[in-house]
């Protein structure tokens, strides 16, 4: 079984613009079940469908596969739940970690987070100046929950 462990953060300030290269994410779910969330992701000139299981702390199941991308631009416009999820993420290296910063569009504007993975949830790293108040636990910032009840409707 694949297992992702992930913490997110919201951002302070903006030091963070000007490190890593901006790249265009779309995503819709074709499930939003918390016990079996199923993505469509277009990255680039990349595709992929990801299975996760239910979160437990920061921890949960994912499968990831590559997928066609027509498929997928087809799967985003014809199954997935509407709206889907358009965002510029940045991959920043700081300390060692990889830190995926993301930039929302559309209807979830203004929503800007940070995510790291870790080896196991205690795992200690340092953070940039950037990076606030963790929300981890908070299920609003769940992208999958986004498509629901946008940033906008805050």
């Amino acid at each position: 079984m694949g297992v992702e462990i992930e913490r997110k953060f919201l951002l302070v300030g903006d030091a963070w613009r000007s490190l890593g290269e901006p790249v265009l994410l779309r995503q819709g779910y074709l499930s939003t079940d918390p016990d079996r969330t199923v993505r469509v992701r277009i990255e680039g000139e990349g595709a992929t469908l990801t299975i996760k299981g239910r979160s437990e702390g920061a921890t949960r199941g994912e499968w990831e596969y590559p997928v066609p991308l027509a498929d997928a631009g087809e799967l985003l416009d014809r199954l997935c739940q509407q709206p889907i999820i358009e965002k510029y993420r940045r991959r920043i290296t700081f300390a060692g970690n990889v830190w995926e910063v993301d930039e929302f569009l559309g209807a979830n504007a203004g929503l800007m987070f940070a995510e790291i993975e870790l080896a196991s949830e205690d795992q200690a790293f340092d953070k940039p100046d950037w990076i606030g108040e963790e929300v981890t636990h908070d299920r609003r910032y769940f992208n999958s929950s986004l498509i629901r009840l946008p940033f906008s409707q805050w």
